[in-house]
């Protein structure tokens, strides 16, 4: 067993991965600040409970409009644990829009935006979009009352863009009205497409984090207070 770690890490470098990732050096901070530090982790933590409950609820969904809203009765009343998994899901979901908000305040309020840290902002940013986005599309999956009118006003609030409104409601309800086809795209970008584009948004985040460190908390200049008290 011990050959074979040391074949892996000569091989696969995972002695510079593990340093790259793991031994570098995170700013004090004491107390709220401290744990304001560890918003950005938990946002990924619970990115991969998500992943998790959602590929086990996918393995049940029924994705037509025929079919939608008994699968989800399908996953509480009869699928093992599956009204646990959808709970967690459900909750978790709710859970990531807060964190991730409450992280770019943190980076916002600290100023960790700046220089040179500009580029890992943007894609933050990005990120924050994109989980928005699968708030939007997974409301829509339940196929009952409350989603399907909430998602009709996000739609009609969509065409009110000026000069593109209207191509971006035919776009998310597959045409003029809201059916099968508004379904069945809401499911393809919340399983397919966005989380392609997350993956790679987080990829590019931590590569970033890793390349410029983990800015240190504003501290209080001194200096100005003591002219202050002169």
């Amino acid at each position: 067993m011990k050959l074979l770690w040391e074949w892996m890490k000569s091989r696969l470098a995972l002695a510079e991965i593990w340093n790259a990732l793991f031994s570098r050096h995170v700013p004090e901070a004491e107390g709220l600040v401290g744990w304001l530090y560890t918003l950005g982790s938990a946002s990924l933590f619970v990115f991969f409970i998500q992943v998790i409950t959602g590929s086990l609820l996918a393995m049940n969904y029924v994705p037509s409009p025929d079919h939608a809203y008994d699968s989800i009765r399908f996953i509480n009343e009869q699928v093992i644990f599956g009204k646990w998994i959808r709970a967690l899901h459900h909750w978790g979901a709710t859970f990531m829009v807060v964190v991730v908000s409450l992280h770019m305040l943190r980076v916002y309020f600290m100023g960790s935006y700046k220089y040179p840290r500009e580029a890992t902002w943007i894609v933050g940013v990005i990120l924050f979009l994109l989980v928005m986005g699968f708030s939007f599309t997974g409301y829509l999956l339940p196929w009952d009352q409350k989603s399907y009118w909430a998602t009709m006003v996000g739609a009609n609030i969509a065409s009110q863009t000026p000069a593109i409104g209207s191509y971006i409601a035919k776009i998310l309800k597959g045409g003029d009205e809201m059916g099968a086809v508004t379904l069945t795209r809401f499911y393809a970008i919340h399983t397919l497409v966005l989380p392609g584009l997350i993956l790679v948004a987080i990829l590019i985040h931590l590569f970033l984090v890793v390349w410029h460190g983990i800015s240190e908390p504003p501290q209080k200049n001194k200096g100005s207070d003591k002219k202050a008290g002169a």
